[in-house]
């Protein structure tokens, strides 16, 4: 959780100077991002609230994405990565909306995608998504990776 927390003091200090609010959709890091954003003091500042949309019920409950914006779009791709953080960002009313959707294994997931697959992705001021794949089947490093590779693309976009 280190490099994660060091990742999410950065992203808060940032957020707490500009005055910006973050909500986040996450899958297979299970929680990690916002546990990182939420371990900063002072978090209530800036974290406005997150899901673990870990399973299609769950996208139902947690997010209220209308399944017609689903068509054509699978999870685990960065369609979906997108389509998950800016749904934060209009559910929430966030400044920024942070996502990510992949299989951290040991075993790939019913797309196709091999373990250590993911899509990060941001919207807000500016949107960006990212596959990352590595090539791993260590569940829980894989959930590390997924989570730091969120948070540094959100922190890469606030330093801009």
């Amino acid at each position: 959780m280190d490099e994660l927390e060091t990742l999410a003091a950065e992203i808060g200090a940032a957020l707490k100077a500009r005055g910006e609010k973050i909500a986040v959709a996450e899958s297979s890091s299970g929680g990690l991002i916002s546990a990182a954003l939420l371990s900063v003091p002072g978090a209530s500042a800036y974290y406005l609230g997150g899901a673990v949309v870990y399973t299609p019920k769950a996208r139902v409950l947690l997010t209220d994405i209308p399944r017609e914006a689903l068509e054509g779009i699978r999870s685990a791709s960065e369609p979906y990565a997108l389509l998950l953080a800016r749904n934060q960002v209009e559910r929430y009313g966030a400044t920024w909306g942070i996502s990510e959707t992949g299989a951290a294994g040991p075993t790939g997931n019913g797309y196709g995608d091999a373990a250590g697959h993911t899509c990060v992705a941001i919207s807000g001021p500016v949107e960006a998504v990212l596959t990352i794949e590595t090539g791993s089947e260590d569940r829980a490093a894989n959930m590390r990776a997924f989570a730091a590779a969120a948070l540094d693309l959100l922190r890469r976009a606030l330093a801009a």
